[in-house]
């Protein structure tokens, strides 16, 4: 997974886990280490996660206008 989540530095995105209260959090991945990883979310505040639960991660999808989807049905 580390491998995985490093191709995704700098994007923003949706990760998914199975720790947090509702499945998913959002934001930019900062950095990628060989246990977790570091996401600024939306409001600038970092947040740590374990690669360990982590099952999905993905570009946070847009528009054809490059605009952000303001809602994501997965």
């Amino acid at each position: 997974m580390k491998e995985l989540a490093k191709r995704f530095i700098g994007e923003d995105c949706i990760i998914y886990t199975i720790a947090s209260y509702d499945g998913s959090l959002h934001g930019v991945i900062k950095e990628v280490n060989d246990s977790a990883m570091v996401i600024e979310n939306t409001s600038g505040e970092l947040e740590v996660v374990n690669l360990d639960f982590v099952t999905r991660i993905r570009q946070y999808p847009r528009k054809k206008n490059g605009k952000k989807k303001s809602l994501v049905l997965d």
